[in-house]
């Protein structure tokens, strides 16, 4: 069950990849309910993701802050 929610959020993640900030805002949503390993690998995920979207990148902090705190 719990993959199926790191599933999920990337799914959505893609989807709303268009608009920084709802793309913040779900991003902030899925570090909240995805357990300590999940983010490290959403961290992995989202640093191949944002690659060639610059506008997006400043969110891997949100995710490295919340892997830290763990």
């Amino acid at each position: 069950m719990a993959r199926a929610m790191f599933e999920y959020t990337k799914t959505i993640l893609e989807k709303v990849s268009f608009n920084k900030e709802l793309f913040k805002k779900e991003l902030e949503k899925a570090v909240n309910r995805l357990l300590p390993y999940e983010i490290k690998e959403l961290y992995y995920w989202l640093k191949e993701f944002t690659i060639n979207k610059p506008e997006l990148q400043m969110c891997l902090t949100l995710v490295k802050d919340k892997e830290r705190s763990f």
